[in-house]
């Protein structure tokens, strides 16, 4: 974690979220740990602020680009049949970004990750998938550096 505010009993203020991937001057990224969906990475506001609009045009544009570079990274080197981005904060009210790569095998598909599943998980699919990953956060440590 850096050296931003803290507020307690925040889990993104508190933990990184899951993986860190990278550390950027308005945010971070972090492969999440989501059951069923490895390929399920955040991008986690270095500010304590519930909503998009409570961040100031600069850092919305900041932070966008780097949605932006995950969800072509995980386009570029897994090929899902569809990218989910979601800010929901109903849970956790510290603005962060899910960015996910969906398949059509994928056990909730099309629904989202959140609703009912529509299918069995296919773990051969999943082994495959979390095999790829350390490749795909290398990718993003490179494309993050130009942003």
């Amino acid at each position: 974690m850096s050296a931003w505010p803290v507020v307690a009993g925040c889990p993104l203020c508190e933990t990184d979220g899951g993986l860190l991937v990278a550390q950027l001057a308005h945010c971070r990224v972090v492969r999440a740990h989501e059951p069923g969906f490895p390929a399920l990475y955040r991008v986690v506001s270095q500010s304590h602020v519930p909503e998009w609009t409570d961040l100031p045009e600069p850092e919305q544009q900041a932070v966008m680009r780097v949605v932006n570079t995950v969800e072509c990274a995980l386009r570029d080197s897994l090929r899902p049949t569809k990218i989910n981005l979601a800010t929901l904060g109903n849970v956790v009210p510290h603005l962060h970004w899910h960015v996910i790569a969906r398949f059509d095998w994928d056990s909730h598909f099309p629904a989202p990750i959140w609703g009912q599943a529509q299918r069995a998980a296919a773990p051969a699919q999943l082994d495959e998938l979390e095999l790829l990953l350390p490749r795909v956060d290398q990718l993003l440590q490179q494309r993050l550096r130009d942003v």
